[in-house]
């Protein structure tokens, strides 16, 4: 009899504790948010903010003029936006998704990137052909670097010790070495570069080549060309998975996306985005890829278990940049 009551009692208190855990597992107040894409429209000068557990716009934000380049600070709290027509960068708090404060960037600022550590923003000012080094906690430029001709983007090795530069004009990829601002590499990759990323562990930066219709891929070791990979027509933004595996291509005039395999560089898929595609994001578990269809005013979600678009969004007019929170 005592060990029947006993084990009614515990099947009793084993069902008081799986409702506990069911109600404190879908209590609001302590699920965690899903991650939010920030996408930057040139044409209409805001900056829409998508959810993306629900594929929905949450908030459209007023910024600069022309506004560019997006990125997220490493601790998440701040959003930066490049305003290439009024020479500053808007500055969004996540919490509330107000401006902060808009602050000057020189002149044309277009790509952005920012130190592991959040302290240093790097902007590159396409007309001027300089990237201005910024300090986050003043928002004053305490460097000017004189790059190649008619940057475009920027972005940071996984360490944080360079920076690589991609110059539409000159045709090359600068490298600066944080630690004191020097161009310490000039690599020549094809014509019209646009976009690089890098592997996970940075011993490989994808740059694509607009006007060649080719991808680029550096060794950082060296830093130098080990292959060329012939890809769509007008290839803007590349993008690495977080496992390495996969490298995604935005292409402007075939109006794609597409796959490839980073070992082998086999093309893996090609998925129609239906218009004019230039910059991508992944969501930080990597299972959702996030492209901005310029030409389409909308971005396009990708599974990147099936390589397929799962959903459009529509956004403002002729987005441009995208930047997803970790």
């Amino acid at each position: 009899m005592t060990l029947v009551v006993t084990l009614r009692r515990l099947a009793w208190l084993g069902s008081l504790l799986l409702v506990l855990c069911t109600f404190v597992g879908a209590s609001p107040g302590l699920a965690t948010p899903a991650p939010l894409a920030y996408v930057t429209s040139e044409g209409s000068n805001d900056l829409h903010v998508i959810d993306t557990a629900t594929q929905k716009v949450i908030a459209r934000v007023k910024v600069g003029d022309r506004p560019r380049g997006v990125l997220v600070a490493p601790d998440g709290k701040r959003v930066y936006t490049s305003n290439g027509k009024s020479d500053d960068l808007t500055i969004v708090d996540t919490a509330t998704l107000k401006v902060v404060t808009t602050v000057p960037a020189g002149v044309d600022p277009e790509g952005l990137t920012i130190s592991p550590d959040g302290k240093k923003l790097y902007v590159v000012n396409e007309n001027p052909g300089t990237v201005s080094v910024m300090e986050t906690g003043t928002h004053r430029i305490i460097a000017t670097i004189q790059v190649g001709v008619e940057p475009e983007t920027a972005a940071i090795t996984p360490d944080g010790r360079f920076v690589y530069v991609t110059h539409e004009t000159s045709h090359d990829v600068h490298v600066i070495d944080t630690t004191d601002g020097r161009v310490i590499a000039k690599i020549k990759v094809g014509e019209n570069p646009r976009g690089v990323s890098f592997s996970p562990d940075g011993s490989r930066a994808y740059v694509g080549n607009e006007r060649s219709g080719t991808v680029s891929v550096i060794d950082t070791k060296g830093p130098r060309v080990i292959a060329t990979v012939r890809v769509g027509e007008r290839p803007v933004g590349t993008l690495v998975t977080p496992d390495g595996r996969k490298v995604y291509v935005a292409h402007g005039r075939s109006f794609e996306v597409w796959a490839l395999d980073a070992r082998t560089h086999e093309i893996l898929a090609k998925i129609p985005t239906e218009k004019r595609t230039w910059w991508l994001a992944l969501t930080p578990d990597g299972k959702h890829l996030y492209a901005t269809v310029h030409g389409g005013d909308q971005v396009a979600v990708i599974d990147t278990a099936v390589d397929t678009v799962v959903a459009t969004i529509a956004v403002g007019s002729k987005p441009w940049g995208v930047a997803i929170s970790r």
